[in-house]
């Protein structure tokens, strides 16, 4: 006790710097509660995304094996599309051994999630979906559509894998375009 403060000043200083200080460790309790808080939404938000690319990473697994089949499915329908003009029996089972391999495989895509995308003719032209193979300005469908499909598309679970190639008639304005000289 100091020569100038009373017991009860004395006491009254203590008390107000235990507040201060109990008002400070209050605070400090709020931020670390808040801190907390935050470094577990953190890791639930982590947590989420890795399960969200792992899912991913599991559904989209055999994109790379898919892409590579997808030529082996072209040359069966390219096969099919064009028999040969015999009446031999064994060509005849030979080709009818090919359309069932087709249809297998192409079953086994599906399954698996591959879906064949082929546009109708006269679909817009959709530069995400298609490849444009050559420009043909057509009397039969409107400028910026599909004339044909040359080679279907695939998506995987809604991913694309192969775009369509198809070729495609340009809007009017498009072909009608000079450049500057």
């Amino acid at each position: 006790m100091s020569d100038d403060q009373t017991p009860a000043e004395e006491l009254d200083a203590v008390a107000e710097a235990t507040l201060s200080h109990m008002e400070a460790l209050n605070a400090e309790i709020a931020a670390l509660k808040e801190q907390v808080l935050r470094y577990a939404a953190d890791a639930e938000n982590t947590k989420r995304r890795a399960e969200r690319e792992a899912n991913d990473a599991r559904a989209y697994a055999i994109q790379k094996f898919a892409r590579d089949l997808l030529g082996v499915a072209d040359t069966l329908a390219r096969a099919l599309a064009a028999p040969p003009a015999t009446t031999d029996p064994a060509v005849k089972n030979f080709l009818v051994g090919v359309e069932m391999t087709e249809k297998a495989l192409l079953n086994a895509f599906e399954s698996n999630g591959l879906k064949r995308v082929e546009p109708a003719k006269g679909t817009k032209f959709d530069p995400h979906q298609h490849q444009a193979v050559t420009e043909q300005p057509s009397q039969e469908v409107a400028g910026g559509s599909v004339i044909q499909t040359l080679q279907a598309g695939y998506e995987l679970l809604g991913r694309l894998v192969r775009p369509r190639r198809s070729p495609w008639s340009p809007p009017v304005s498009y072909t009608h375009l000079t450049l500057p000289t």
